[in-house]
């Protein structure tokens, strides 16, 4: 790579010690592109040694909410990105953030402003109707003392904005795009302390990334056009050397728009609620927008930190895959050591369904479904056969199968005559001789049995669940599907 291209790439690698900064608001439940956000940011720091810090931006105290910034602290121990630094708190730096502006103030960069917020979107309506570019339009800049007394004795709201320049452009290099370029015209004078008192982002940030000596800010495209007053403020707060800037692409559903609630899970915490893996999930995740040179897929931890950079970032938009997720999570369990799949996610699921199992039949099932399930609340689902007889059921529409089953009673009547005599192991609880020896084809029959047993017509292999019921209840089932096939009391059923 050569030319500019490159001068912009490299400036990703220029810093002595590389300090990045994770700031969600907490309005929210951690969301996915927050959480690539927050990954990309630990790698980069991880691969080059460096500090990354999560600062909590809750500067908008009326739509913060405490359980937020403890959920996603806790989402982000989950994922394993654990933190150097912090969190910090914006909303217990208010001093400092107001401190700034004053500063600001008093040096002509900032000034007072008593507009209503009514006053402001009737000036914008009629800029609009008059065919004139709607913004701030000034009105406070160049109050003298005497009003601005006046005005706050009649009790107007008192805001402060940042005076940006009326010409000239603002610029600034990001390593995904080069430069951003906007004329300041465009910009209008905006809010740096609200009326009740708050301090905005913009200059929470502005001062923050330079107190923490902020490197590197890696964040999503939407925030590209805030870079331009932030880095103004700096310049003004007497700071005019940049952070590196990479801002990353959009992630999108199937239909290319931005991902939201209507395409499905977006919160981590649904994620995790639905049984993916932590592991899968940061795998997953930083592939959405970047990837190794190799086009490896299933990449460990330590692996993507040691090959992690912005140079393989894209800026194109990265397609969230749920069925590729899926994939990832499903190989990630066939991965896991047997004796940690048992203790991490069998154990647990057998807890929260109150069963229990022989410790054989344990082992048995879990070897087998651990090539089998996609997350871990499939491996519950599968599970669920095991519950006490008196909440065992059979929807309708899977009685159905047995019904249509070829010789279906003498099918049961087969099966129990074996299992009442066989021995109890996994080999001898083998039902094909008894059921071959019917003349029917065994894979059309299945089904029926699966059904009797599981309460589905796919489950859990048949056997490991018969051997896992134990003898008498297996039989107890399959007696009952035998009755109710001859019209009396069968299983209970629940609708389809």
């Amino acid at each position: 790579m050569t030319g500019p291209e490159w001068s912009h790439r490299k400036l990703a690698r220029m810093a002595d010690s590389v300090r990045v900064r994770f700031s969600p608001a907490p309005t929210g439940f951690l969301h996915v592109g927050s959480a690539r956000t927050a990954l990309f940011n630990w790698l980069f720091a991880r691969h080059h040694g460096g500090t990354f810090i999560v600062r909590i931006e809750d500067t908008d105290v009326a739509r913060s909410r405490e359980e937020w910034i403890t959920g996603i602290q806790e989402t982000l121990l989950w994922l394993g990105l654990e933190w150097d630094e912090g969190p910090v708190l914006q909303s217990r730096r208010f001093d400092v953030y107001l401190a700034a502006a004053d500063r600001l103030v008093a040096e002509g960069n900032a000034y007072e402003c008593f507009c209503t917020e009514d006053e402001v979107r009737e000036r914008n309506e009629a800029a609009r109707r008059e065919g004139r570019t709607p913004g701030y339009d000034g009105r406070c800049r160049s109050l003298t003392a005497e009003q601005r007394t006046a005005f706050a004795a009649e009790g107007r709201p008192r805001s402060i904005r940042f005076r940006t320049p009326d010409e000239g452009v603002s610029r600034f290099v990001d390593v995904l795009r080069g430069e951003v370029a906007v004329d300041w015209s465009t910009v209008h004078d905006f809010v740096i302390v609200r009326s009740d008192g708050t301090p905005l982002f913009f200059l929470a940030n502005a001062v923050d990334d330079i107190e923490m000596e902020i490197t590197h800010v890696i964040r999503g495209e939407d925030l590209i056009d805030s870079t331009h007053r932030v880095l103004a403020l700096r310049t003004a707060l007497g700071h005019p050397e940049p952070p590196v800037y990479a801002h990353l692409p959009l992630i999108v559903g199937k239909d290319r728009a931005k991902l939201s609630k209507r395409h499905g899970a977006i919160a981590l915490e649904d994620f995790r609620e639905r049984g993916y893996l932590p592991e899968a999930l940061v795998n997953y995740l930083a592939l959405l927008g970047w990837a190794p040179d190799d086009g490896q897929e299933i990449v460990s931890r330590d692996d993507l930190v040691a090959m992690f950079d912005l140079d393989h970032v894209n800026r194109s938009a990265a397609f969230f895959d749920y069925d590729k997720l899926d994939w990832m999570n499903a190989e990630y369990i066939r991965a896991m050591p047997l004796e940690k799949f048992e203790r991490d996610i069998v154990e647990p699921a057998l807890q929260h369904l109150d069963v229990s199992v022989t410790p054989d039949a344990f082992h048995a099932l879990a070897d087998r479904a651990k090539v089998r399930i996609t997350t871990t609340m499939d491996l519950e689902d599968q599970l669920s056969f095991l519950v006490e007889e008196n909440k065992f059921t059979i929807p309708d529409d899977e009685w159905a199968r047995v019904v249509a089953t070829e010789r279906a009673q003498d099918l049961l009547d087969a099966v129990i005559a074996h299992l009442e005599d066989c021995e109890w192991t996994l080999a001898a609880i083998d039902l094909r001789p008894a059921v071959t020896g019917l003349g029917v084809n065994m894979r059309k029959v299945m089904p029926a049995l699966y059904v009797a047993i599981e309460g589905r017509a796919k489950g859990l292999p048949l056997y490991e669940a018969v051997y896992a019921l134990g003898r008498e209840r297996s039989l107890g089932r399959l007696r009952a599907a035998r009755g109710r096939l001859a019209g009396g009391e069968g299983p209970a059923r629940s609708s389809s």
